[in-house]
């Protein structure tokens, strides 16, 4: 089984659920997915990091460091780092950009950044994209701290949108998973 067959039996056992919810854009849905349940356990993490970085190696090669929103691109970001770094020393880093800047300190939005060098390039990663908001706000914030962003990558599109949210805004968005991959 490929790796990537093997995530999506993950996802589809672990993550996804179906059922009527209410979704953080406000939007009814028939189905759930918490990418989380299959990537936080040891094998969803080594395939997370695989599955992206093989896809931020063949379109946004440039990149210099992986990140996005916290909570739900934390384990993918660590996962893609720690993979990275295996494959080929140093590796790069991850970030997770905050839901607010730190309260106290340096009021950051970028945890990690100190790693990454100035004005580098950087692949933004997203677990489930519905209508982009969160992803279009993660890449302003990336934006905002002097980065360039060459791509994104995504866990799952639920094909409501948010692609073409994404990509209309001139960042090119690849998803490993679609809506319709899910039963």
């Amino acid at each position: 089984m490929s790796d990537r067959e093997r995530l999506l039996e993950l996802l589809t056992r672990l993550a996804y659920e179906k059922r009527k919810v209410t979704l953080s854009s406000g939007r009814e849905s028939d189905f759930y997915i918490d990418t989380k349940q299959a990537s936080l356990t040891a094998e969803g993490h080594v395939l997370v990091g695989r599955l992206v970085m093989a896809e931020i190696r063949a379109h946004f090669a440039g990149a210099r460091a992986v990140g996005g929103m916290t909570m739900g691109a934390d384990p993918i970001a660590s996962a893609a780092a720690l993979t990275s770094f295996l494959e080929a020393p140093p590796g790069i880093p991850a970030f997770y950009v905050r839901k607010e800047p730190k309260g106290h300190g340096t009021a950051q939005w970028l945890e990690g950044k100190k790693a990454i060098p100035p004005g580098a390039a950087v692949a933004v990663v997203e677990d489930v994209v519905t209508t982009g908001a969160s992803t279009l706000k993660a890449v302003e914030r990336v934006r905002s701290e002097g980065f360039s962003v060459l791509g994104v990558v995504a866990l799952v599109d639920r094909e409501e949108g948010g692609r073409q949210a994404v990509e209309a805004s001139g960042v090119p968005l690849r998803a490993l998973f679609r809506r319709s991959d899910f039963p």
